[in-house]
């Protein structure tokens, strides 16, 4: 997870202040960058110092929760930098092609307001499944599985933000705005909820779905070492997917997508687990006493 978050946020703050300088923004952005870039070596090598200090040690381990809360709103300058268009008239035709209609359109017409409140409060469970298995596989002292999974989760945001800047897309809830009669309509906090996602700092964050890339990712990991939490998060989860397309935020085309980038990461990260299992298994010293002579 260090090297990572160490290469992929050094090579941002390299393309801001080199070739994406002209963007605004973009100074502004490389000093996060910057920032996240160094938080590993700097939190590593204070716990080297202090390995005793548990508050230290929990900061070096969640470094990846500030870089993944405050880089996605970042990210404009190196979007805009790439030069690639929108791409939502392209997206909207894949999902043309293999429906006959839009998903969020004929969801809307279908799912009713109690039923969307609910949908819109899982979708906002993007932000706390992660952290919760993440928090639990920590305290329970799962260390190689906490390891594989922070791998998986920052493997998966790397490569989900390439494809922003690759496939930009702003969603249907924009693009497909005059196919909407009405707002999105709920009980008591669909409106508040949907209000707080029209105006984020990056817009272009469509393709491929995070939001299920991740829960999905969330899934797989705590169906392979916290059962209980899976059984937990599984209807929420689905809620919280649903939600993607009943809230006009993507199209079923990012979903899709986002299926096979997360069984990429997730084997990655299991490869690259099992490898440095083994590395360390040669590596470990053996006793003196345990060497026995015929």
């Amino acid at each position: 997870m260090d090297i990572i978050i160490l290469v992929s946020c050094s090579l941002a703050a390299l393309a801001l202040v080199g070739p994406a300088s002209w963007v605004p923004g973009a100074a502004r952005s490389a000093v996060y960058f910057s920032v996240f870039a160094l938080g590993p070596l700097v939190l590593r090598t204070l716990e080297s110092y202090f390995p005793r200090h548990r508050l230290l040690a929990f900061v070096a381990s969640f470094w990846l929760l500030p870089v993944l809360s405050l880089s996605h709103g970042l990210l404009n300058p190196l979007v805009t930098a790439a030069g690639v268009g929108l791409r939502d008239a392209q997206l909207a035709a894949m999902d043309q092609q293999l429906l006959g209609a839009q998903a969020s359109v004929v969801l809307g017409q279908l799912v009713p307001p109690w039923l969307t409140e609910i949908l819109m409060v899982c979708y906002y469970g993007h932000f706390v499944w992660p952290l919760a298995l993440g928090v639990v596989l920590y305290f329970t002292g799962r260390r190689e599985a906490f390891d594989e999974y922070l791998v998986a989760l920052s493997l998966f945001f790397a490569a989900n933000y390439v494809f922003y800047a690759l496939v930009p897309a702003i969603g249907p809830r924009y693009y497909l705005s005059h196919m909407f009669p009405q707002p999105l309509q709920g009980l008591w906090v669909t409106s508040f909820l949907d209000s707080v996602m029209r105006e984020p700092p990056f817009a272009r964050d469509c393709f491929p779905s995070g939001h299920t890339g991740t829960s999905l990712l969330v899934l797989v990991y705590a169906f392979r070492f916290v059962p209980r939490f899976f059984r937990i998060m599984l209807v929420p989860a689905i809620g919280l997917i649903a939600a993607t397309l009943v809230g006009r935020f993507h199209y079923l085309t990012d979903l899709l997508c986002a299926v096979p980038l997360m069984l990429v990461v997730v084997g990655l990260s299991m490869a690259l687990s099992r490898a440095t299992a083994r590395r360390e298994a040669v590596a470990r010293p053996v006793r003196m006493d345990a060497i026995v002579r015929p």
